[in-house]
Parts: structure tokens; C-alpha cells; sequence
């Protein structure tokens, strides 16, 4: 019997896309091209996967898991063989528990839902980016997402106790751990957080959740150097207690695009300082929140160290800042063709890192131009060259520098098929023959996203 027709008796016609339904899906990242599986399949339940799964191992089907198609690195691109397994009617929240802050949800909810549940609960969850309404847990987990926050609260892997995941044969392995502690044997889950669905198909999660703040201080700066904006987060990290919850950095190239060429967004600061810094910090009490945030920042400010800032007065006018940084599709369509890096290193090494390329970049494409922005207070930059013609000579240039500063290729995106030539600047042949190992023991048919990472 035809698979697809043996597929389509476990999950029923509703869990099964073919046809058009499928190439009205991208099939690359920024939304790009029509999928060309030859089928998106859509268990509503683990069993339903594992049944599924179990049949492809049998038959040899490759496949290929689907989040919320938000990643940049072609992690979910399929050939036509492939068939993608697509989590969306999984997306259910199964329990919340109060007292122990921990949420179980299912890997097709999508991260907004979960911080407005978590929101409604007195709590929140601590990973946030720009594409939170569409962006899925499954998703999230399976390249160790980033974003926003990670200078207080940690990346993805940080926020999964425990987990429930399908292996290539239909396995179902249950680690749905509750507690903070637990060293009994080998930690599991971490097999699969940033494993972009090689090793297996992350179907349920227990979420850490964090106590909600009851007030959030933003401000924007403007700083002279590159040394200030160090500085700067060494001192916010102490004076502000522990607080600083976000630190983001625009250089200039990036701070002017945004205000001076495409006039979307309201000039905050002059635009002709080197470097800008978007924070927040996080606490209880909302008057002496405020009134620390102001002090530390007026402290900055008489010893030169911040050279000019702007204070939120409201909800509104924080959110406008966010909207500025968020605001990736204005580099989209205003430098095309783009090449979009998430690269991270040693903060030490940034400043001589941005300049070799910017040099470098300057020499080989005298036509291209390049923006940098990113959440520092991690080591995690993002590069936009363009217009890049030659994108894979712009990829050499941006990454063979990182291999001399012990630096990543991938921060917070993954590796997927865009970067997989790249990963020996960041990964020695040691490391990368130990994850073939994985990969073996776990997938021996490699029918689990073949081709993604290596």
C-alpha cells in the first residue's frame, strides 16, 4: 500500500495535507519558494506521530519536522521525497501549576499563547522575540531559541524541565520532568533542545515559568565608544541589582537606517553617534524601580559614559522602541538581496571582529553596506550585508573570521542547511564526528531532516 495512503488511515484525511495545500507552504526561510514535499502530515496526538514515525522507519521515508516556520537557516526545507511533519494541531496546554511555576504544553502552541497563559496565571515566560505569534514551542526547543531576555533568564534550554519526544522508529521517550533537580542518569532532553529535529520530534514540554514583573524601566542611550557600551553593561549589571533584563545594541549603520532612509520609525536620539543601547530592567516595586533607574542612569550620564538617553514614560512609548529594534523587514526590503547573520563571540573580541569584516566586506563588495545590531549582553550580534550577489562569499568573509575568536556561526538560529559548510569554524572534527555518532544511534535510516547540520 501506498504510504501516504497508510499515513492518511492514522491521522485521517484532516491530517494530511498533499497537493496545493502543500505548495501554498514556503519551503525556504523569510516565507520563500512552495513546498515541494510530497506530503505535510499533521498528527493531533503523540501516538498519531508515533505511528507515523514508526512507518517511515520501516519504509525508509525521510522526513522533515515542522515548527512554526519562523527559522532563517532552510532548517525545514524538503526535497520531493520528503515528507514534513507539521505539529500545528498539537497545540494544546495541558496544565499549569501555580505553585511550582512550571506550564505543560504541547509542541504546536505558539509562544504567544503560552506568555498570555502563563500572563493570566501571575507568571511569565521568559523567552520573547519578534516572531512570537507565529514561532511554536516544538520549534523553539528544537533549535534553542533566543531572543530578548536571554541576558536574565537564559536561552530556550533554560526554560525545558523536562520533555516528550518521538524517535526516528516511533519510540516515544518521555522525560516530562517537573523539578529543578534532577540528576538521576544522563539528561535526556538535552539530546534533543537544539538538535533542529535530527535526533527526534519534540511532541510535549514542561515550561519553567518566572514570577511576573510588577514593573519594567526602558530607556534608550546613545554611547561614544565601544569601550562605554561595555562598560556600561559591566555597571548596569551591579547597580541595577541584578534587574537588567534586556541589553540590546544598534551601531550606527543600523540606528540610521532605521530612522534617517526608511522614516518609519521616530528619531529617539540624534543619529550620529556610534552606538545605541535599548535595555530594560525588571523589578517589583514600581516607584523605587523608577527612582534607582533614574539615579543609576543620571550617574552614567555625569561620568561621560552615556553620552545622551531617552527614558520611557509609558507602556506606548517602550513599545516603539521594541518596534524599532524588532523591525527586521525594514532591512528585508530595504537592503535586498540581504544576508542575514546570527553569529556570537567572546565580547572582548566584537569591536576587532566588526571591523575586520566591515574592512574586508568594504574591499571585495565596495557596493554593499553593512548593518549590525544585536543582544550584546550575550555575545550575540546579527550582520545584514547587503546587496549581497555573492552571498556565499559574504558567508566566507563573516564566518572564517569567527574560527580565529572561538566564535559561532549560529547563536540562537541553529545551523540547518544554510550554514552546515560552515559549522568546522565553530565545531572541531572531534566534535562534529561525537554528533554523527548521535545522529547514528538515534536516526541509523536517517529519515530525521536529513542533510541539516552536517
Amino acid at each position: 500500500m501506498d504510504i501516504i495512503c497508510s499515513i492518511s488511515d492514522i491521522v485521517s484525511p484532516k491530517g494530511i495535507l498533499l497537493d496545493q495545500d502543500v505548495r501554498s507552504r514556503p519551503n525556504y526561510s523569510w516565507g520563500v519558494g512552495n513546498c515541494e514535499a510530497k506530503a505535510i502530515v499533521r498528527p493531533a496526538s503523540t501516538d498519531e506521530l508515533s505511528r507515523v514515525m514508526r512507518l517511515c522507519h520501516q519504509h525508509f521515508q525521510t522526513v522533515v519536522p515542522w515548527g512554526g516556520l519562523t527559522g532563517l537557516v532552510n532548517g525545514i526545507t524538503c526535497s520531493p521525497d520528503d515528507i514534513a511533519i507539521s505539529l500545528e494541531r498539537m497545540n494544546t496546554i495541558e496544565h499549569i501549576d501555580n505553585s511550582a511555576g512550571t506550564m505543560i504544553a504541547q509542541a504546536g502552541v505558539v509562544l504567544q499563547t503560552v506568555q498570555e497563559a502563563a500572563k493570566d496565571a501571575g507568571w511569565q515566560f521568559a523567552v520573547d522575540f519578534g516572531a512570537r505569534g507565529s514561532a511554536n514551542i516544538g520549534g523553539m526547543i528544537a533549535t534553542n531559541a533566543g531572543g530578548n531576555s536571554v541576558i536574565r533568564y537564559g536561552m530556550m534550554r533554560e526554560q525545558v524541565l523536562g520533555l516528550e519526544a518521538v524517535l526516528a522508529d516511533g519510540t516515544v521517550i518521555s522525560s516530562m520532568n517537573e523539578a529543578l533537580k534532577n540528576n538521576a542518569g544522563y539528561d535526556l532532553k538535552q539530546l534533543f533542545i537544539g538538535s533542529e529535529g535530527t535526533l527526534g520530534i519534540v511532541t510535549r514540554a514542561v515550561l519553567r515559568l518566572r514570577p511576573a514583573p510588577r514593573t519594567v524601566q526602558t530607556a534608550f542611550l546613545a554611547l561614544a565608544s565601544f569601550d562605554d557600551v561595555t562598560g556600561l553593561l559591566r555597571r548596569l549589571g551591579t547597580d541595577l541589582e541584578g534587574k537588567l533584563s534586556s541589553f540590546e545594541v544598534m551601531w550606527n549603520n543600523h540606528y540610521h537606517f532605521l530612522v534617517e532612509e526608511t522614516g518609519k520609525h521616530q528619531a529617539f536620539l540624534p543619529t550620529h553617534y556610534p552606538y545605541y543601547v535599548l535595555l530594560e530592567s525588571e523589578g517589583a516595586d514600581a516607584e523605587r524601580e523608577a527612582e534607582q533607574f533614574m539615579t543609576v542612569l543620571g550617574e552614567l550620564m555625569e561620568e561621560g559614559h552615556v553620552a545622551d538617553a531617552v527614558i520611557a514614560q509609558s507602556g506606548q512609548q517602550a513599545e516603539q522602541l521594541w518596534e524599532m529594534r524588532d523591525d527586521v523587514e525594514a532591512l528585508v526590503h530595504g537592503i535586498s538581496p540581504l544576508a542575514a547573520f546570527d553569529v556570537s563571540l567572546p565580547l572582548r573580541e566584537i569591536e576587532a571582529y566588526v571591523s575586520d569584516v566591515e574592512k574586508e566586506l568594504g574591499e571585495k563588495f565596495p557596493e554593499a553596506r553593512l548593518v549590525i545590531f544585536g543582544h550584546l549582553g550575550d555575545g550575540n550580534i546579527h550582520l545584514g550585508v547587503g546587496p549581497a550577489h555573492d552571498m556565499h562569499a559574504v558567508e566566507t568573509i563573516v564566518y572564517n573570521r569567527l574560527a580565529t575568536v572561538n566564535g559561532s556561526i549560529s547563536a540562537e538560529h541553529g545551523v540547518g542547511l544554510e550554514k552546515r559548510e560552515f559549522l568546522p569554524c565553530s565545531r572541531s572534527a572531534v566534535e562534529i564526528d561525537l554528533m554523527r555518532t548521535l545522529k547514528r544511534a538515534l536516526d541509523p535510516n536517517n529519515i530525521l531532516n536529513p542533510g541539516k547540520i552536517f
